[in-house]
């Protein structure tokens, strides 16, 4: 048996997500299908993580074991033969075996994109969360520096029900933050953030509360306060998932 780390970038505006959905286009999905159908082998590939319906990938990680020999440059093409155009292997090479996309990751880096501008353009639609109105973009940038370390980010996490713990046992919502910051380009507003690990839609809870700041309905420093209070009822909505992409797995 072969190991193998597959770097693979999707358009997720028509996906749902990457998990395997039974009837659903999935990128997990998709990319199992293709390998059975070029060695014959079923196999389930593991993502570094489970991106939701919506949301892109520039560089999302995944591995799985083959018997087959076929060299891996040819399984990356053969791959973007059968995947839709949405979804394209840029690598496959072969890793140890105790390498894992997920388990084995060090570090992740999210990118969120919001257009600012009056009438968002046809093309970019699909790739970005259009939000023309009025906001204080120097209290974002502010809100956005205090989440920089290590914190316990429950207040931003969706409860995920489809994790099963053993009994008595509760997740760490504990992550460290190394990177955290807004910055302008051109007519959009992009949010980027590094860090150890994310919560399920943590990124995108993190940008509706951003929004919050923007709106004047809260102020940065209260994102310290919802922080400590570890309630997710304390922070804002989630931001759309068109705007989120993740950008690469460090590892």
């Amino acid at each position: 048996m072969r190991n193998l780390k597959v770097t693979l970038a999707y358009d997720g505006a028509d996906l749902h997500g990457w998990q395997v959905q039974p009837g659903l286009p999935t990128v997990q999905g998709l990319l199992a299908e293709a390998i059975f159908r070029v060695i014959g082998e079923q196999v389930l590939p593991q993502g570094s993580g489970r991106t939701d319906a919506g949301v892109h990938a520039l560089a999302q990680v995944a591995s799985f074991a083959i018997a087959s020999s076929i060299p891996a440059a040819n399984l990356a093409k053969a791959l973007n033969d059968l995947l839709p155009a949405a979804v394209r292997v840029a690598n496959v090479e072969p890793v140890p075996d105790d390498f894992h996309a997920r388990k084995s990751a060090h570090a992740k880096t999210y990118r969120y994109r919001m257009y600012r501008g009056a009438v968002c353009p046809p093309f970019l639609s699909r790739y970005v969360y259009h939000h023309p109105f009025p906001l204080d973009e120097a209290g974002m940038i502010e809100a956005a520096s205090l989440m920089v370390g290590e914190h316990d980010f429950t207040s931003f996490a969706a409860v995920d029900r489809e994790r099963n713990l053993p009994v008595g046992q509760a997740a760490s919502h504990v992550r460290t933050i190394f990177g955290s910051e807004w910055r302008r380009d051109s007519d959009e507003m992009v949010y980027s953030v590094r860090g150890n690990g994310f919560l399920h839609h943590m990124v995108r809870n993190l940008v509706g509360t951003f929004l919050l700041v923007g709106k004047g309905t809260l102020t940065p420093c209260d994102l310290l306060r919802i922080l400590e209070a570890r309630d997710r009822s304390a922070a804002g909505a989630t931001a759309p998932a068109c705007g989120l992409y993740l950008v690469s797995v460090e590892y």
